[in-house]
């Protein structure tokens, strides 16, 4: 069982780093006792997003039916021949992580086999189990057996998973509407999407990254860098999608190129050691 276990651990360390870039700089950046745990937690979600997201010549709702069931059998057996979700339910039980987040997030996965506009509380419902409750499986790592220092960060989590999702909105509004046919933000008209209401959403998101910060400097010794890497990276995509206007929002999927993500870890981290953050 531990040889599997480790190779099942090394299966979402591999699709992380193939998946994301990013991420897999943000993960790097923490203290290596996480590292494992939080591939795992990636490894579930990205293969949920890949089912209801690119899986289009297969029948997507059985396929994610299929992998929901295999998802809680492997949560109450603590064991599964999907090395995925073996690595997944191993960390769950670990750190008994709330089912009701995995929940929520296999919910809103759901919802994008049909989704194609959001309103008011379908936007809000979707956000948090999309994004904030990833933040928060994350951060119950992060935390261990430290309930207070959990409950405490809770608030800033979701924000700062609420704000990188609505940044993702953002970031692929074209392919969404495009490969997908959804808008997640409510009262939107892709063709009539104007400045003004970009810069209604833009304000919401750096709201919530201003008050996520407080969350981010709080967090445990051996945590805190690598989500600080996290959040300057999004933040550094959230500046570059405020200096485009709507118009081209529609045309094109803004990035950050790779050398300027290892450009900011390296700055993060001189920062961090520093203290000057």
């Amino acid at each position: 069982m531990e040889l599997y276990d480790q190779i099942s651990y090394e299966f979402s360390r591999s699709l992380t780093r193939r998946y994301s870039t990013s991420f897999s700089l943000g993960i790097h950046m923490l203290d290596s006792k996480f590292h494992k745990s939080i591939y795992a937690i990636y490894g579930f979600v990205r293969i949920a997003d890949e089912i209801v997201d690119t899986f289009h010549e297969h029948d997507k709702e059985k396929l994610f039916n299929r992998f929901c069931d295999d998802t809680y059998l492997a949560l109450d057996q603590k064991i599964s021949t999907n090395p995925i979700l073996n690595a997944f339910q191993d960390t769950v039980n670990r750190f008994d992580i709330d089912r009701n987040l995995i929940d929520a997030f296999l919910k809103s996965m759901r919802m994008d086999l049909s989704l194609s506009d959001c309103n008011e509380n379908t936007y809000k419902e979707y956000i948090y189990g999309s994004a904030e409750v990833v933040g928060l499986m994350c951060l119950k790592v992060f935390c261990q057996d430290e309930i207070h220092s959990y409950e405490k960060l809770t608030t800033p989590a979701r924000q700062l998973g609420s704000a990188f999702q609505k940044i993702n909105f953002l970031r692929d509004f074209k392919s969404d509407f495009a490969d997908r046919g959804r808008i997640y933000f409510p009262g939107i008209d892709f063709t009539n999407f104007t400045n003004e209401q970009k810069t209604e959403i833009e304000n919401d998101i750096e709201n919530e990254f201003k008050q996520a910060w407080n969350g981010v400097i709080q967090l445990p010794k051996g945590s805190k860098l690598g989500v600080m890497v996290a959040y300057i990276y999004y933040l550094t995509l959230f500046k570059k999608i405020k200096l485009i206007p709507a118009a081209r929002i529609k045309e094109e999927r803004i990035r950050v190129n790779n050398l300027h993500k290892i450009a900011l870890l390296v700055q993060t981290w001189f920062r961090y050691k520093l203290k000057l953050v």
